[in-house]
């Protein structure tokens, strides 16, 4: 087995996916040119590891897919998890990645060699190397845990929303939930009518609005299979909605108010009981946290069987939630809808540059990248949905396209000029990640009293986008050559490179 590739991709989520099937189109067709490493057993990346009920998609499908496979089938106007699954898996498999993808092969190190111009790359199947790194693994992959004392002393079941564990069987249990973000919302209603007490521990309130959904008929996936310029008019149309919500996050006055009293009809019509509705209520401006998007979660809290904690978990004592208020709950389970590691990204411990030190390092505690793409001192070195690329409005599949559409004219051109390796300058970074920390100013992003996973370690936003959907496709679709310190020279040929080190 090729022990040396051209490039080596880290993850087979959708961003992974459409680096390996580009790089394929652009020529790298050889044996070993593209490997894709694959820590689970499929493809997927954060639609295979949610499985909790009512994981779906808050993004409407026709948006949330790739732009060079669509798909008239999706049975909702937002796709849920399993069909999302089936659409990306089949995605891949359909353009061969099986043949050049390591499932169950995790990485679990990789530095750059300056002396041979390679990165080499440590993985649970051995070493290899790459002229080029694609980090893919995504914002979404490692769940956070709450370092709660007694946690793991509690007697029964506990488990993240991103493991969701099948083998219990809910009803008649007594369920607390700690933290109510985007999972949270989704499976609230979903085990709300199978347990016996639902305790639902929410730290921070959080705008939810309705969301605009249907069971899509047979006749409109006809229609949309046979009649292409029907299918192009109404993802435009859904485009134009989303990007109207981006505007009122960039012009939070007067629109994003608008919006929100959007937001405060709902709550008073889904939640009756005043006291309730003031726990229910934000203290912030919408949209500086995710906005959630829900037709039940709301109206769920309200049966009797739910009681609402208005406050963080202190502790778990015994089989006693311990709320910072100092209320408590008796429960069976305990499920944790806490989130992930958005900014503090687990590859970013994995990977040293050119000084030895890890990108976590580099970054402490703030994330930046050029274009949220390459950073300074990882020469010939990737990142996909990486920093300052979050959007509250746009598809996720958007932004990796944008990306990889920048690292394939990158790959390429470094391979056609000859050019050993190929570096971004830390000014071209340092201006990219200053020009968008001015545009944030006074964004709902950046409200006052905003504290949200958009906000890293050290209080400053590294996660969102401040302009359109357009201008990120426009902005990060491109390679500049100028913005990058150009090695000379060639490597050794990748045919001669394997067969040396076979």
């Amino acid at each position: 087995m090729s022990t040396h590739h051209e490039v080596v991709v880290i993850g087979a989520g959708i961003s992974g996916i459409a680096a390996a099937i580009k790089l394929r189109e652009a020529g790298l067709t050889g044996e070993g040119d593209v490997v894709v490493l694959e820590k689970a057993e499929t493809y997927g990346g954060t639609w295979r590891a949610n499985t909790y009920p009512g994981c779906a998609c808050d993004v409407p499908s026709n948006l949330y897919s790739f732009s060079f496979a669509p798909n008239s089938d999706w049975s909702r106007v937002y796709g849920t998890q399993p069909e999302i699954l089936s659409y990306v898996d089949g995605v891949a498999r359909r353009h061969g990645l099986d043949a050049i993808t390591r499932f169950g092969v995790e990485v679990v190190g990789a530095h750059w060699d300056a002396a041979a111009l390679r990165w080499q790359v440590e993985t649970t199947a051995g070493a290899m190397t790459a002229r080029f790194l694609v980090a893919a693994a995504g914002p979404w992959n490692e769940p956070k845990i709450p370092d709660l004392p007694g946690l793991g002393d509690f007697p029964g079941e506990v488990w993240h929303s991103a493991h969701w564990n099948h083998d219990v069987d809910l009803a008649g249990k007594r369920v607390a939930v700690i933290g109510t973000g985007a999972s949270a919302v989704q499976f609230v209603p979903e085990i709300q009518p199978q347990v016996a007490d639902l305790h639902v521990f929410q730290r921070t309130a959080h705008w939810v609005l309705p969301k605009v959904d249907h069971h899509v008929p047979d006749a409109e996936k006809w229609v949309k299979r046979h009649v292409p310029l029907f299918e192009r008019t109404l993802g435009a149309v859904e485009y134009a909605a989303m990007e109207a919500v981006g505007v009122a996050f960039h012009h939070p006055k007067p629109l994003m108010h608008g919006l929100q009293k959007i937001g405060q009809a709902y709550l008073r019509a889904a939640v009756r009981d005043k006291e309730l509705r003031a726990k229910l209520t934000p203290d912030y401006l919408l949209g500086c946290k995710r906005i959630l998007f829900s037709n039940n979660y709301l109206q769920s809290l309200t049966r009797p069987n739910v009681e609402v904690h208005a406050t963080g978990v202190d502790r778990v004592d015994g089989s006693t939630v311990v709320g910072a208020d100092g209320s408590r709950a008796e429960v069976d389970a305990i499920i944790l809808g806490t989130g992930f590691h958005i900014l503090d990204m687990p590859v970013a411990e994995l990977v040293r540059g050119a000084d030895g030190r890890t990108l976590a390092e580099h970054w402490a505690g703030s994330p930046e990248a050029y274009q949220g793409t390459v950073v300074a001192g990882f020469p010939n070195a990737f990142v996909v949905l990486g920093p300052s690329l979050g959007t509250g409005h746009g598809s996720a599949f958007t932004i990796a396209e944008s990306q990889v559409a920048m690292i394939v004219d990158a790959i390429t051109m470094t391979r056609e000029r000859g050019w050993a390796a190929l570096a971004v300058r830390p000014e071209a970074q340092a201006a990219y990640v200053d020009d968008v920390q001015r545009a944030l100013v006074g964004t709902a992003y950046s409200g006052a009293s905003c504290h949200s996973y958009f906000i890293d370690a050290n209080g400053r936003n590294s996660f969102s986008w401040p302009w359109s959907t357009g201008e990120l496709v426009r902005r990060i679709s491109r390679f500049e050559q100028a913005d990058f310190e150009i090695t000379p020279g060639s490597v050794l040929d990748p045919v001669e490179t394997r067969e040396a080190t076979a």
